[in-house]
């Protein structure tokens, strides 16, 4: 059996209910084996699957010759499964076909092994009786009644051709071979998607930037945190954003099963809807705090609407104000700050039976902050999982900000080149890409190492590392001056508690910062104003004195005649 040749995500799909079954049935019997769900994506599947429909059509109706052919059908399976893992793939377009063949095998392996373990519960006990029929004293009996049964079987059918399993599996390799010889699409992609490579996120970011209270942001940004959702205010977070996250939510689903396959997200994904549970239950779930529930939270707080004679006045108290007055009277308490304000500016000198009954919620509040509560946690939730799907196609976003900036640095003629270029480049083709550079120089404009004599020219062969940016070298005294101004070196010298002044240019140690930074505030701590002995007070008599005589003086009483004091203490000298 070749089953350890597979990669651990295959082994994964087929090892419980393989081994279950040839090591110990009542384990395949009780259910041990996990329940395969086949997930629904909007992708163009194979042309050509095994031929299992086919084999249970000429099945007949023995449930012994059901299990065997069924053994037969998952040992093929495997077997079929090792030549296509052991199959040489040169371009990622291929990778991707071969892992949907899999998909494919590995489907058709979990349905084969259901199959067989309905055969083993054996609910109907036709698997029973036949097996005691075949045991029993009437051994010889049976067997001819068979044999005269599979004759006459023959006789009315004489032309039927049975073809083996051994053949259907030939005949489905072949077709898969010319699969691969014609460098057929097995799954459809955008162009954008560059069979897989990239993502197509244009549709979510035309949906994004049309958000209410959104930032407007480029693309390119766009990929690189269309997860970060804590940044958006929590009160922008409406039914028009949950429709956003559910349509972005369905595509990144939709790229991770055309892209990999053989990815099972299903049990990642429950726990971190557990961890979700939790973080949502202590309050630590990033953007949404746990509001403290009060009796103002249910019942609202009346508020005197006399100071207020706009209805823009009355938006200066706040969202949050507005919905408990409006809850205090039993008003609909949803809406923008706009309508809270109208709805609450309208009810100005009214009684209750002025009012306007369309204005009057159906629901309690008690039942409005529930719903309100409960609607906040779905969209919680849908944005945990956001964060979990980014996380599957994070290198596919790497690929995706660097294939967008190599597109807008190009022409628009070289566009259709580059589209056609992308799904036919083979591994050999990646690495001859790579230009020769023993030396290690850096690249030019045209993607060539630059000559020799300008990289000594520029000094580029002069290393000068920087213990404040964490050990960064840099190439050549240009860049290496530079960088002082730069954001890294600048942050280094946050983290120390320095300022990056021009007294620090060319350092670089750790220490000689330090120790600069401290004798510059000895040198300021000198140079400093101190009031007790520099600041001076004069009396009425033009006496002047320090202020620390001057506040003794004072608590004594004695400060005009300091002068008189003065004196005597120098006679009493």
């Amino acid at each position: 059996m070749y089953i350890f040749a597979f990669p651990f995500n295959i082994r994964r799909y087929i090892y419980t209910s393989y081994l279950s079954e040839r090591l110990t049935v009542p384990l395949l019997l009780s259910g041990g084996r996990r329940e395969h769900k086949q997930e629904s994506y909007p992708c163009r599947r194979l042309n050509h699957s095994p031929p299992t429909k086919e084999i249970y059509k000429k099945m007949t109706e023995s449930p012994l010759e059901v299990q065997r052919r069924l053994h037969e059908e998952r040992e093929r399976i495997i077997c079929a499964m090792v030549r296509e893992s052991l199959r040489t793939k040169n371009s990622y377009k291929e990778r991707v076909n071969s892992e949907h063949r899999l998909k494919v095998f590995v489907d058709q392996y979990l349905e084969s092994t259901l199959r067989l373990k309905d055969v083993y519960v054996d609910e109907d006990g036709l698997r029973k009786a036949e097996i005691n029929a075949v045991s029993g004293p009437n051994e010889f009996a049976e067997f001819y009644t068979r044999f005269r049964r599979l004759k006459e079987a023959h006789r009315n059918a004489p032309n039927e051709i049975v073809v083996p399993l051994s053949v259907e599996f030939q005949r489905f390799t072949e077709n898969g071979n010319d699969l691969y010889q014609n460098d057929a699409d097995l799954v459809e992609f955008t162009d954008e998607e560059g069979y897989g490579r990239f993502l197509d996120l244009h549709e979510c970011y035309d949906k994004f930037i049309n958000l209410k209270g959104v930032e407007r942001v480029d693309y390119i940004t766009y990929i690189n945190t269309f997860d970060d959702v804590q940044s958006i205010p929590k009160s922008k977070k409406n039914a028009e954003y949950r429709a956003y996250l559910g349509f972005l939510m369905d595509y990144l689903v939709d790229v991770i099963a055309r892209v990999k396959p053989l990815l099972d997200i299903s049990e990642d994904l429950v726990k971190a809807e557990q961890e979700f549970e939790n973080q949502w239950e202590e309050g630590t779930f990033p953007g949404w705090p746990k509001e403290s529930v009060s009796a103002l939270s249910h019942s609202g707080a009346f508020l005197d609407l006399s100071p207020f004679q706009t209805v823009e006045e009355l938006k200066t108290v706040g969202l949050n104000r507005l919905k408990s007055a409006l809850m205090a009277l039993g008003l609909k308490c949803g809406g923008t700050l706009d309508e809270r304000a109208q709805r609450l500016f309208s009810t100005k000198g009214k009684t209750a039976n002025e009012i306007d009954s369309s204005l009057f919620a159906k629901t309690s509040a008690a039942e409005q902050m529930k719903r309100e509560r409960d609607r906040q946690k779905e969209i919680a939730k849908m944005e945990a999982q956001l964060a979990y799907f980014a996380q599957q196609v994070e290198d596919l976003r790497k690929a995706t900000r660097e294939n967008v900036e190599r597109k807008q640095a190009r022409v628009f003629g070289e566009y259709e080149e580059d589209e056609e270029e992308i799904g036919n480049i083979s591994d050999e083709q990646e690495e001859e890409d790579i230009p020769y550079n023993p030396k290690n120089l850096p690249l030019g404009w045209d993607g060539k190492p630059i000559p020799y004599w300008l990289y000594k020219l520029h000094g580029l062969n002069l290393s000068f590392p920087c213990e404040i940016c964490g050990n960064q070298v840099y190439k050549g005294p240009k860049a290496f001056q530079k960088h002082f101004s730069e954001w890294r070196h600048a942050h280094g010298m946050r983290c120390l508690g320095i300022p990056n002044t021009a007294h620090f240019a060319n350092i670089t140690s750790i220490s000689d910062a330090l120790d600069l930074w401290n004798k510059l505030r000895e040198e300021k701590e000198s140079v400093r104003f101190k009031a007790e002995v520099e600041e001076e007070y004069e009396d009425s008599l033009g006496n002047v004195v320090n202020k620390k005589t001057y506040e003794d003086l004072r608590r004594q009483d004695l400060f005009y005649n300091v002068l008189t004091a003065a004196e005597f203490y120098d006679k009493n000298q």
